[in-house]
């Protein structure tokens, strides 16, 4: 059977996430290990952010990773490396981000600012689902419920709990 790309997209740490937030990044990228599909995000080299710590603790349950990087980049943040490192040859701010979302059968949007405002866009005009999270500042939460224009091409769909945003994913794919 087919593995389901799920795509984390969210807060850099210098959007100064909560806790909470950390904490449920966690348990989304643990939930993605378990489901024995496949976790990509947007690989850094010099900071980390709630996609990469997803990333980090689905690389520490032995689930497999896809890190899109920026540029001709193959260094990325932290000790537990990506699975597999996919150089975009783009640059972090736009082009990246377009490889990184049309590599994923569903995306999980929590918190972000610009970058996963882009990303969320991305998704939309690509006709791939967006899972939201409302309970945290950011793009996330604002985009919740909604469509991003009148077209309404994919409504983001909002999820309470890891394993809730998980599940809703799959859903969206099978």
């Amino acid at each position: 059977m087919k593995k389901i790309q799920i795509g984390v997209m969210g807060s850099a740490a210098d959007l100064k996430y909560s806790n909470e937030a950390l904490e449920f990044a966690k348990e989304v990228g643990k939930e993605i290990a378990l489901s024995e599909n496949i976790l990509v995000y947007g690989a850094e080299k010099d900071y980390t952010s709630l996609s990469t710590e997803a990333a980090k603790m689905a690389s520490k349950m032995k689930g497999m990773t896809v890190g899109v990087a920026g540029g001709k980049n193959k260094k990325v943040f932290g000790k537990y490396r990506p699975t597999v490192i996919i150089s975009s040859g783009q640059e972090i701010g736009g082009g990246r981000e377009f490889v990184l979302v049309t590599s994923c059968d569903v995306i999980i949007a929590l918190g972000g600012g610009s970058g996963t405002l882009t990303e969320i866009a991305i998704a939309y005009q690509a006709g791939i689902p967006i899972i939201t999270i409302d309970q945290f500042d950011g793009w996330s939460k604002k985009l919740s419920n909604l469509y991003l224009d009148e077209r309404c091409r994919e409504k983001c769909i909002v999820a309470k709990t890891p394993q809730e945003a998980v599940q809703l994913a799959i859903q969206q794919v099978i």
